[in-house]
């Protein structure tokens, strides 16, 4: 998410590949991981690109099978972390798809320490063009270190899906073919090996007037996943429930899908369990989870009827749903 005001890009696109922390040391640091259903594990590693100087640290659920699994990368929202999201990331995993939680460090948890009085400066500086780019690079990143090392023969490299939520969802779309003018030129972000993409939350793309311009580029299929009170309300920031819903109208795929929850919040899609209504909650939670693996089945598998049945499951959540199919 972002103020609404513009500032001049210096793109450096440098490819970058750091080595991970060796396997075996890594997986001793896995212990410290809450324990997690026998179908699947958790993994931290904490990777650097040195080609940026900057630490991408990651969470990788990863399912406990031979054949190569599908793969989710997620962005987290502004103030979050690798850690969030896991109940996301726990249920592709115990469903067969792996799924790496990226931590972008200019704009994750440490937002939140320091003094107070300084807080709102913090977050407008993590929500200024350089760190929306840096957030992308990350993500490339964190998919070439993974692609290249030992943990490679686990996924397969054909079926990765960007993922995330609020700021996160912004980070997706640009990986995903968004192309935000700048300075005379649109930045290029898009990563060809992301094949579709789940956007949940997402805000307005920094203020710019024209959504379609921007969001036409996105031709791979996309869910989109909102809410009637998801709200933005950031220091210097506004963003309301139907700026969602211009998100994706403006996507330029004919592949897209769009549930809008009745009620909720905007923080209710992390891990806090109350927001957005103590009942509410988790049962968009489940909704969205069941959703999630529709969409995936029928990205990789061509089966769309999860699709089709969904919204009359969970008719009583809902406010609306939609697809975009042609």
């Amino acid at each position: 998410m972002k103020p609404n005001r513009r500032t001049c890009l210096r793109l450096g696109l440098a490819a970058a590949v750091a080595a991970a922390l060796p396997l075996r040391a890594a997986w001793a640091a896995a212990s410290a991981v809450a324990a997690e259903p026998e179908s699947f594990g958790a993994l931290d590693l904490d990777w650097v690109d040195s080609a940026r100087d900057r630490a991408v640290p990651v969470r990788l659920y990863l399912p406990n099978q031979a054949r190569p699994t599908p793969l989710v990368v997620f962005s987290h929202g502004i103030g979050g972390s690798r850690r969030g999201y896991s109940w996301l990331g726990s249920h592709f995993a115990s469903h067969g798809i792996a799924s790496l939680h990226l931590q972008h460090v200019g704009s994750d948890r440490n937002l939140w320490t320091g003094s107070v009085f300084n807080l709102v400066g913090r977050l407008q500086d993590a929500a200024q063009d350089k760190e929306a780019i840096q957030r992308a690079l990350d993500l490339r990143f964190a998919l070439d270190t993974l692609l290249a090392g030992e943990l490679a023969v686990r996924v397969d490299a054909a079926r990765i899906v960007a993922a995330g939520h609020s700021y996160g969802a912004n980070t997706t779309l640009l990986a995903s073919g968004a192309r935000v003018p700048r300075a005379g030129r649109a930045v290029e972000l898009h990563d060809a090996r992301v094949r579709a993409a789940i956007v949940i939350s997402a805000p307005p793309f920094y203020g710019e007037p024209d959504p379609r311009a921007i969001l036409a580029p996105v031709t791979v299929p996309s869910l989109h996943v909102t809410a009637t009170e998801d709200i933005i309300r950031i220091p210097g920031y506004y963003s309301g429930a139907e700026d969602r819903v211009a998100v994706f109208d403006a996507i330029g795929g004919p592949r897209k899908w769009l549930a809008v929850y009745e009620g909720g919040s905007h923080s209710m899609f992390t891990d806090r369990r109350g927001t957005g209504g103590a009942l509410l909650n988790p049962r968009v939670k489940a909704a969205t989870q069941a959703l999630a693996l529709a969409f995936l089945r029928g990205v990789f598998d061509g089966d769309e009827s999860g699709l089709a049945t969904w919204p009359q499951q969970h008719a009583a959540l809902l406010s609306r749903f939609s697809s975009g199919r042609s």
